[in-house]
């Protein structure tokens, strides 16, 4: 049992030598903050570089069309060929496992050529043309007024959603903005809402500067019939876009008379498996935290392990007293593990401290200075915390072990003979 007594004993051992024992713990301090440190910073980076995947579901994928690079059926290779909706409607009908399929156009780009007009001010944005649910492939708040919906698709409504930055290029301070008309290459559209992108940490200041319209009024205002630019493609939860994207592109193929083995003229990006490469990443990162942490944290243990066994051979004489008058092997092994268990367990969770104020010193910083590109939010879960207080117990233990044995192998009557 853990009595006063014993706990009194480890005490006066630790304060024997105040200056030996510091620095015997500084070792093990210093071993965890670097652990919980290295973990901290790597959340710190998966955070930010994550916040790019976050403003779009993570099992999507986008496709467009490139060129043929075989020739198929009579026809040449390096043929142009463009998808239209009818590619849509024959996706979502042949792939249950799909929740979306959306189709998408753009008309002109960021900082490329003036083509929205308000009144006498003029600026260059991105225009897209959408449907309703892609909203739910990218998620955007909706800061004043609402997005596009299907009534505004059936009807063809000349309506439009703008970014946030739009308003500062094109309007006066506290000018009302929902209801209000702006020209988009010459074809006046009312706008309906602002949006603002979520935790962006992307192309911030091009995303603030788009406008999306529905797709079916692009269509009627530019003539672009029923042309489709690209795909924005994302599956339910129990399937994997990565799994599943071959499919799709034979379906495609087979209906523009492509080549099967003709993987170029498909151009895609695989968000899923972009994602799952960057936690892959990461998560190999974490393990060399832990890693690095771990071998830092051991080179304490052995020198607490060293340190308990200069006070064993300085105890020797005390050691031969307890068991001359009867004390186990298994009380002296007892009282060496705990004393080591707690000096490791005090400048341990000394050092946890240490790294949890250097935490929210750095999120402080972060938060005064604005986000920082590929970094947000450095923490640790409640997990590592318990993980690192395991390492404490576990190391604790062992760098007691190999003393608490060296104590109990000693016979009494050596113990008391030696000076």
């Amino acid at each position: 049992m853990f009595s006063r007594e014993r706990w009194n004993e480890i005490l006066e051992a630790l304060n024997a030598n105040k200056f030996r024992t510091i620095l015997t713990a500084f070792g093990v301090f210093w071993g965890i903050s670097i652990l919980v440190l290295l973990l901290a910073l790597t959340n710190g980076l998966r955070n930010g570089v994550m916040a790019d995947f976050s403003n779009f579901a993570t099992n999507s994928m986008f496709m467009w069309a490139q060129r043929t690079s075989i020739p198929y059926k009579g026809l040449p290779n390096n043929r142009r060929f463009n998808y239209d909706l009818s590619d849509v409607t024959t996706l979502k009908a042949q792939m249950p496992e799909l929740k979306y399929v959306s189709p998408r156009n753009q008309l002109g780009g960021y900082m490329g050529a003036n083509n929205v007009i308000r009144g006498t001010r003029t600026g260059a944005f991105q225009v897209n043309a959408d449907y309703p649910e892609f909203i739910n492939q990218q998620p955007m708040d909706i800061l004043m007024g609402r997005f596009i919906s299907y009534s505004d698709i059936e009807a063809k409504r000349k309506v439009c959603v703008i970014g946030k930055d739009v308003i500062k290029a094109l309007y006066d301070k506290n000018e009302e903005v929902i209801g209000s008309y702006v020209k988009i290459s010459g074809v006046n559209f009312m706008v309906v809402g602002v949006f603002n992108m979520p935790n962006s940490q992307g192309n911030r200041e091009e995303e603030a500067n788009t406008i999306f319209i529905p797709f079916t009024s692009f269509a009627q205002a530019f003539n672009s019939g029923n042309n489709v630019g690209w795909m924005a493609i994302t599956a339910y939860d129990d399937y994997n876009i990565s799994d599943i994207k071959q499919k799709v592109f034979d379906i495609l193929k087979s209906r523009h008379n492509i080549a099967p083995n003709d993987d170029r003229a498909i151009g895609h990006w695989d968000l899923a498996e972009q994602f799952g490469r960057v936690n892959g990443l990461f998560n190999i990162l974490s393990w060399v935290g832990y890693f690095v942490g771990a071998l830092v944290l051991l080179s304490g243990i052995i020198g607490i392990s060293n340190i308990m066994l200069i006070v064993v051979k300085e105890r020797t004489n005390e050691i031969g007293v307890r068991r001359a008058m009867g004390a186990t092997p298994f009380v002296i092994k007892s009282q060496i593990l705990q004393e080591s268990l707690i000096l490791t367990l005090l400048s341990g969770m000394a050092g946890i401290s240490f790294a949890a104020g250097v935490i929210w010193l750095i999120n402080y910083l972060l938060s005064q200075s604005g986000p920082v590109e590929n970094f947000s939010n450095p923490s640790v879960s409640m997990n590592v915390v318990i993980v690192a207080l395991l390492i404490l117990v576990i190391s604790g233990l062992l760098a007691g072990l190999i003393p608490a044995n060296s104590a109990t192998k000693m016979k009494p009557v050596d113990a008391l003979r030696t000076e």
